[in-house]
């Protein structure tokens, strides 16, 4: 078979001139006595070229592809949704000479982030300039941390150029030990370094080499550390070098990419990244009631019931309810075409279910589970984290998420604070309402809102339902904080944050909001003096207690209907230590000061005009 052969290797048998098979054993090969050598440096390492890419090939997490057989039927955009954001995208990503090659799109839990980068990687991947894809999942141990993404996208990118390939598998080759480093010294040795060696070496042009490097789920990276290592990497390796790819992370606004996009103090991505904010730039209301409207009358029209086929169902009203219900987010709507599509019931009843239903005490149907899950799974986590750092050991999580949001409601006689204000109430320092929420900005954040006087720090849900779902202890289960807990609560902090009051002036709580506020608090928190415990009656009534009121009184800003509360309050007060109590010598000590406050009050009740009145 080797007549006529010379000079060609066989696997590293080599054949030479006078038709010799060398492989160094001097064995008979086809019953024939040959010489035969073994090149060494050929045969010690057997093919050399498929060793490195094989053992990237070990590295990958396969199922973080766009599309992966892992992430069968994933979310994706539905037609006609979403259309303003996904052209502003890819419009992004086709303009090669934009001056920011990082998109950063933040957006509250379930805002159909997923969606849009599978929606992306589509359309990337159709135009020929999808370059790698990488979606992280926190359920999936494969792709929860940094272990496997460089090499995930490695292999992605050499799959476009074999000599590219090459290049990355030699880099494995001369160092075993690559993938044991940090996610920066990967990048440099896998990416970058064999890009240049590639466009340096060929004469392609980089231009033309795919472009788009989609990573989505960066909050669900475990570890906050992990996900700002992953970030500066990206900075420092892709951005900060000479290379074509467009950059696209989709995440939930959690603290490490706040940061980093922060513009005060400036955060070290907010110049080189072009940030798309899903939450408060784009409405996606009409994308939802189309969703539903399509969704239902899909699952209609497959189902065995006449009534889901009717061209009249599902109807318009139904669907506007669902709409207003969804606040904006498509996480909401989704959860509803989830449950209106079990196939073994009618879904004109389960629909149904959903626009009547209301949380009630054992309660078998769930039509929202999905969302309580994904919920409680958030609000665990963040208590973890706030409950870890010493300084708030002491303090209850949920008590002070839910004194926020009684707050934010305005339940106690209609009046909501200030949500630094509402910090003193509670004897925290200021900001700590934002320490508090930083872990839950996927779905709450304080807004800014001007008032007539400042800027108002309130509280802001994302979504409606998990204002809901925080009313609810059947929905909300060990997480849900009782409202009269949450009120008993407050009062305790309010009284003892009046005890405290030092009349100094040089005192750091004098001249506070504290003393502007604390008296209207406390005639909200104690309905007037009705909830006040006989303690804190006591604890007020001692000492300086009533001096305090009187520095406090001129200088509160009292709506004009808590003007004749706040006398009423101090009536209570007086008639429970006197009768109550058996203390008429404190109700008496009392007497001067009501008497003061009333010569105050009762003019200020009689003028006309402002809605607020202040003293002094």
């Amino acid at each position: 078979m080797f007549l006529g052969a010379h000079h060609f290797n066989v696997e590293g048998i080599y054949i030479d001139p006078s038709q010799h098979i060398h492989n160094g054993q001097n064995k008979s090969i086809d019953g024939r006595n040959v010489q035969c050598s073994i090149k060494s440096d050929v045969f010690a390492d057997p093919l050399p070229i498929a060793k490195g890419w094989e053992i990237l090939l070990d590295k990958i997490a396969s199922n973080a592809l766009y599309d992966s057989g892992a992430r069968f039927d994933p979310p994706k955009c539905d037609e006609d949704t979403r259309v303003e954001v996904i052209g502003e995208i890819m419009d992004w990503v086709n303009d090669r000479d934009a001056p920011q090659r990082l998109l950063c799109m933040t957006g509250a839990a379930r805002s159909s982030k997923s969606a849009l980068q599978q929606t992306i990687s589509e359309r990337c991947a159709g135009s020929k300039i999808l370059g790698s894809t990488f979606f992280f999942s926190s359920q999936d141990p494969t792709r929860n941390d940094l272990s496997r993404i460089v090499p995930t996208i490695a292999y992605q990118l050499g799959q476009h150029a074999p000599t590219l390939q090459d290049y990355i598998r030699k880099a494995i080759e001369n160092d075993r030990l690559i993938f044991t480093k940090t996610v920066r010294t990967q990048m440099d040795a896998l990416i970058v370094r064999p890009f240049r060696q590639f466009i340096s070496n060929s004469n392609s042009d980089p231009g033309n080499f795919p472009q788009a490097v989609l990573i989505d789920g960066l909050d669900e990276c475990s570890g906050e550390d992990n996900q700002a290592e992953l970030l500066s990497s990206i900075k420092d390796s892709l951005l900060n070098n000479d290379l074509p790819f467009r950059i696209f992370i989709a995440s939930r606004p959690e603290w490490t990419i706040r940061s980093a996009l922060n513009p005060e103090p400036q955060g070290y991505l907010q110049q080189s990244a072009y940030h798309i904010q899903l939450s408060d730039k784009y409405d996606a209301t009409n994308d939802i009631r189309r969703y539903l409207r399509r969704r239902i009358q899909d699952i209609g029209s497959r189902s065995h019931d006449p009534r889901a086929r009717s061209q009249s169902w599902p109807r318009m009203e139904d669907v506007e309810k669902l709409v207003a219900a969804a606040s904006g987010q498509f996480v909401y709507a989704a959860t509803v075409v989830k449950y209106v599509s079990e196939r073994r019931s009618s879904p004109v009843d389960r629909l149904q279910t959903v626009v009547d239903w209301t949380p009630k005490p054992g309660q078998l149907a769930r039509p929202f589970k999905a969302l309580d899950v994904l919920y409680s799974g958030i609000l665990s986590a963040a208590k973890e984290l706030y409950e870890a750092v010493d300084t708030n050991r002491a303090r209850d999580f949920l008590l002070l998420l839910r004194a926020h949001h009684i707050n934010h409601d305005r339940r106690v006689f209609n009046v909501t604070y200030e949500a630094n204000t509402f910090d003193e109430f509670l004897n925290l320092e200021r900001g700590a309402h934002e320490v508090l929420v930083s872990d839950l900005h996927s779905l709450l954040v304080f807004d800014q809102h001007p008032s007539f006087t400042h800027i108002f720090l309130e509280m802001h849900f994302y979504h409606r339902s998990f204002a809901e779902f925080l009313d609810s202890e059947t929905r909300a289960e060990s997480f849900f904080v009782a409202e009269m807990q949450v009120r008993t609560y407050v009062l305790e902090a309010i009284v003892q944050g009046i005890i405290r009051f030092s009349l100094e002036p040089n005192s750091t709580i004098s001249g506070s909001t504290f003393e502007k506020y604390a008296l209207k608090a406390l005639v909200m928190y104690s309905n007037k003096g009705k909830a006040l415990g006989g303690q804190q009656l006591l604890a007020l009534a001692h000492g300086d207690g009533w001096r305090r009121f009187d520095h406090m009184v001129p200088k509160t800003h009292f709506h004009r209907p808590v003007q004749a509360y706040f006398l009423e309050m101090i009536n209570v007060i007086m008639r429970r230590l006197k009768n109550e109590l058996n203390e008429p010598e404190l109700a008496d000590a009392l007497k001067p000061y009501s008497g003061k406050w009333k010569g105050l009050i009762e003019p200020a009740l009689a003028e006309r005009g402002g809605a607020l009145s202040t003293f002094g």
